[in-house]
């Protein structure tokens, strides 16, 4: 099938990849952009996959009791809107009260004119924005919430609201400082979906054998790699940041504690 610019420049956008790279990904890839994603990786042309926080970061992050909520907006200034700021709180305090989860079930609670819905939708016409509500969660046992400021001049970007038992709050802090820093997307690695792990243990194959491993070792390559996409992924096999040579799971473990789940919101992601 043809490439079109617009082909090329998408994949560029994804990967970080030169114009070139992109090009030749999607040609060798017969135009199937997953298929493009995984050659460039596995070529290491492509940068992570990740958002970093250092890219463009927009909206904010509001929590209210076991609520956690992001407000979307297109720009750093109207992040700084004092109306803005408080319609997220606003809407932080109205779900928890509901106490519901969920973006869509968040969309229906009722404000004293409306509800959630109606409200982004007039504050978007009114300021000249796009703004939605991104993401809302609302846990229903024992929780520690951290919002973390990426600049001193705007409100909260990142948020973690962590679900634990047998911990005291300073420990939950902690962890929630962990998840804030380090990103993992599942708590353990048995939460990582199969066509994840089957992706991530092909890529890694075929990288190895781009590396000129044995083919008989191919597969004791890939495995390794795998783990160390876990250590990476998952909350619990990470090294912790605040306790020296050890996995977040041996300090729950070494406190007694237990993590059940966890969410992590960022501004621009």
């Amino acid at each position: 099938m043809a490439i079109t610019a617009a082909d090329v420049k998408k994949l560029r956008d994804e990967t970080g990849a030169g114009m070139m790279d992109a090009k030749k990904a999607l040609t060798e890839a017969d135009g199937d952009f997953d298929r493009a994603v995984e050659l460039l990786r596995v070529s290491g042309q492509a940068k992570a996959a990740k958002r970093s926080d250092r890219e463009a970061s927009n909206g904010i992050v509001a929590a209210s009791g076991n609520t956690l909520i992001q407000l979307g907006a297109e720009t750093d200034f109207v992040a700084k809107n004092e109306e803005f700021v408080a319609l997220a709180d606003t809407i932080a305090a109205a779900v928890a009260q509901a106490n519901v989860d969920g973006v869509e079930e968040a969309k229906k609670v009722s404000l004293e004119n409306g509800t959630v819905g109606e409200a982004v939708e007039a504050i978007a016409v009114k300021i000249g924005e796009k703004i939605e509500l991104v993401a809302a969660a609302t846990f229903t046992g024992t929780t520690e919430v951290y919002l973390h400021r990426r600049s001193s001049d705007l409100p909260a970007q990142v948020g973690v609201m962590l679900e634990y038992t047998g911990a005291d709050a300073a420990f939950a802090r902690q962890i929630c400082m962990q998840i804030a820093s380090m990103s993992p997307s599942y708590l353990t690695e048995a939460d990582v979906p199969q066509e994840e792990k089957d992706r991530e243990l092909r890529i890694a194959i075929e990288k190895a054998r781009e590396e000129g491993k044995p083919e008989d070792r191919l597969e004791m390559i890939a495995q390794g790699r795998l783990k160390a996409y876990y250590k990476d992924v998952c909350l619990l096999e990470q090294e912790a940041v605040y306790a020296d040579k050890k996995s977040v799971a041996q300090t729950l473990k070494d406190a007694g504690a237990t993590v059940t789940r966890f969410v992590r919101f960022a501004a621009g992601s």
